[in-house]
């Protein structure tokens, strides 16, 4: 994905001067390029990212137009308070690329989990926040972002869901997708998880039991008449993140269903466990520690229709 980013963001700066990419000190490889054809659009801020992020905030108060790019909680948590108080507050066009969410940075151990992010940054007011399943649509979402009034945050996974490229004029920004019809169970799941959470809907499916799937890219704004939907006319709901139940996916989910004066007849958030947090390995082994893996998600899902969670 984040070689999508940089084509996206490198077609962007080419047609606007006004893009700046800022780095933390990392990337070189896969920034070569960039750096290479627009020099008077990049800065390396250093190992400092509160200053990158502050530096970032200048730039835009003065009408650039910033992305800042880093490692999973880099940007983000280690920036808090400058994205709050500087960029959020302001409304500034400040742009927060996280690359590694989730596990992808998983033998690196906790510092470079990016488990809390959606929670942590979902809860600052006027932060857009998005987390695309494919390159194809980190594509989309670039431009988009830029356009965007005020800060957003665009966190990139290693892995990618595999599905289907939709035309431009088809992709809308901001909504839900709807990969799979079902109505004996929803799977709701955002970032590259998305693809476990595909293949458990094949297995279901070929268990007799019909999985509708919907793909959330964005956390903020968020099109919640799709899950409306599927609480009314499906038996069960089921959200799957990369990332700690409390706050992320499932508790918006959740939010939007009370809000809406809607109950599913079942439901069942799945995310990182507390006794995995800390954990190192891949990112496949963590999936499968957490339960977020295919296997996983078949067997949490066939529990609940069941009755047994």
């Amino acid at each position: 994905m984040r070689d999508a980013f940089i084509r996206a963001l490198e077609s962007l700066a080419e047609r606007d001067p006004r893009v700046v990419l800022i780095t933390g000190d990392l990337g070189f490889h896969v920034l070569d390029g960039y750096m290479a054809r627009r020099p008077r659009q990049f800065l390396n801020a250093g190992v400092a990212e509160q200053n990158m992020t502050g530096l970032a905030t200048g730039l835009a108060l003065e009408g650039r137009i910033v992305f800042t790019y880093s490692i999973g909680n880099f940007p983000t948590l280690r920036c808090l308070e400058q994205l709050r108080n500087d960029a959020a507050y302001h409304e500034a066009n400040v742009n927060v690329v996280a690359i590694g969410g989730g596990f992808s940075y998983g033998p690196l151990g906790m510092s470079h989990h990016a488990t809390e992010d959606l929670a942590i940054l979902r809860a600052i007011p006027g932060i857009t926040v998005v987390a695309p399943a494919d390159p194809w649509e980190v594509e989309y979402l670039v431009p988009w972002l830029a356009d965007q009034r005020g800060t957003t945050y665009l966190r990139l996974d290693k892995s990618s869901a595999g599905t289907p490229r939709e035309p431009a004029d088809r992709y809308a920004p901001g909504c839900v997708r709807r990969l799979r019809d079902g109505d004996a169970v929803t799977l709701i799941g955002t970032g590259g998880v998305l693809h476990d959470v595909l293949a458990a809907a094949d297995e279901l499916a070929r268990r007799g039991v019909a999985a509708g799937v919907l793909a959330v890219h964005a956390l903020r704004p968020f099109d919640g008449g799709p899950i409306v939907a599927a609480a009314r006319d499906t038996g069960a709901i089921v959200t799957v993140e990369e990332h700690v139940v409390a706050g992320g996916l499932g508790g918006l989910v959740a939010e939007t269903l009370l809000d809406a004066g809607v109950a599913p007849r079942r439901a069942r958030r799945l995310g990182v466990p507390p006794d995995v947090v800390g954990t190192v390995g891949t990112q496949a082994y963590l999936r499968a520690a957490c339960g977020l893996d295919a296997a996983g998600i078949v067997r949490a899902t066939m529990n609940l229709l069941d009755g047994r969670s």
